[in-house]
């Protein structure tokens, strides 16, 4: 067992799609892992001719998932599939996902987790019932210059968190474009598809869980503004968060899909009582530090010994090679691959191994979204304690 890769099966993913291109890249670059089947379109053929371009055998390319799980439980235990990853539309998620944790199958899973908080809630009862691992692509934390970050505040080095502002800027809704064909734009925008919110549930909790995770302290309470700025648009496009977290810290998020020039410019600035980090997106593999007495500073992501352990464990290359979108979603599939495999072997996983957004983050996510909606559409600004069930 030690030896082996870890068998994988997706549900989603066709060839045509976007981000389940992006899954399998990251998955299979540690070589650690190896597609073994999937149902990749809910059109069978569509599944067909996408399974045969991955090189899978037709047995193994299913026209449902459901037929998936079924034969693949009929093969031997060494050749079924041991994890599946799900990139279906939100509504899609909890039902493939339920199915694989009762037949013993670790799950990957894409954000937001489920389609509401109920169904968040019963995934994470199966995952503590059954052991298994379920792991969530909040990519952005698996950059190494957040892993940086995020120790280095640990540590203590900004002194006590005053104000965080993170903000994640798109302009590709600026238009109604879901109203065309060849784009993704249509799900998305579907409360019947993406659930209760739009753009707060595809980028926003992007930025939620990014402010969490570099800090370390949760949102106790909110109050936002939810807008939808495009003429017949159904949900949300743009909002905004004043979010109070643990320890009197303080936080703006703003999430926008209709900053019209904008592609994906996430960053993330942490203020505390001495100093200041910041990380943008678009130029990955550095931070940069502020202080009230001395100049700034540029620190430079790879495989440097002044980093921590953190960073080190999930950087490829040496400085000045950056790391980027596809690198960062294999460290969350090369951390589960090892926590499953140690799993595996009666091992009790290492913290770095842990290292990747689990079934908590997804709840957690849930709770952000339910909460985040019942403030932004208030009739007037209202504050909101974090919403639980």
């Amino acid at each position: 067992m030690k030896n082996r890769k870890l068998r994988m099966g997706m549900v989603g993913g066709g060839k045509t799609g976007f981000i389940g291109a992006i899954h399998l890249r990251a998955a299979l670059m540690e070589n650690m892992i190896e597609l073994v089947c999937g149902c990749f379109s809910s059109d069978p053929e569509r599944s067909l001719s996408s399974g045969r371009a991955y090189f899978l055998p037709d047995d193994r390319i299913y026209g449902s998932y459901q037929e998936m799980f079924d034969r693949e439980m009929e093969l031997p235990e060494a050749e079924r599939m041991n994890f599946v990853v799900i990139v279906t539309p939100n509504k899609q998620h909890f039902e493939p996902a339920m199915m694989a944790l009762e037949r013993g199958i670790h799950v990957v899973l894409d954000k937001p987790m489920t389609f509401s908080l109920e169904e968040a809630l019963k995934l994470q009862q199966k995952v503590e019932e059954t052991g298994l691992v379920l792991a969530l692509t909040h990519v952005y934390t698996g950059y190494p210059a957040v892993k940086e970050m995020k120790a280095r505040i640990a540590a203590g080095e900004l002194g006590k968190i005053r104000r965080v502002y993170v903000e994640y800027p798109q302009g590709w809704l600026s238009d109604r474009i879901e109203l065309q064909e060849g784009n993704n734009a249509g799900w998305r925008t579907d409360p019947q598809l993406s659930g209760k919110a739009g753009c707060m549930g595809d980028i926003g909790t992007h930025a939620w869980h990014l402010c969490e995770y570099v800090t370390g302290l949760k949102v106790e309470e909110l109050c936002a503004e939810l807008n939808s700025f495009v003429p017949g648009r159904m949900i949300d496009d743009d909002g905004t968060a004043f979010m109070r977290l643990e320890q009197g810290a303080k936080a703006l998020l703003s999430a926008t899909q209709i900053a019209i020039g904008e592609a994906n410019k996430v960053n993330i600035r942490v203020y505390g009582d001495w100093g200041g980090l910041q990380w943008i997106q678009e130029n990955p593999n550095e931070l940069r530090v502020t202080w009230g007495d001395k100049p700034e500073e540029i620190i430079r992501i790879g495989n440097n010994s002044y980093l921590g352990s953190q960073a080190l464990w999930n950087a490829r290359t040496p400085a000045g090679h950056p790391e980027g979108f596809i690198e960062a979603f294999a460290n969350i599939y090369r951390n589960f691959t090892l926590t499953v495999k140690a799993l595996q072997q009666g091992e009790v996983p290492t913290e770095n191994m842990l290292d990747f957004p689990n079934v908590y983050d997804g709840v957690r996510g849930m709770q952000f979204i339910e909460t985040v909606v019942t403030s932004g559409y208030s009739d007037s600004p209202k504050w909101v304690k974090w919403i639980l069930s």
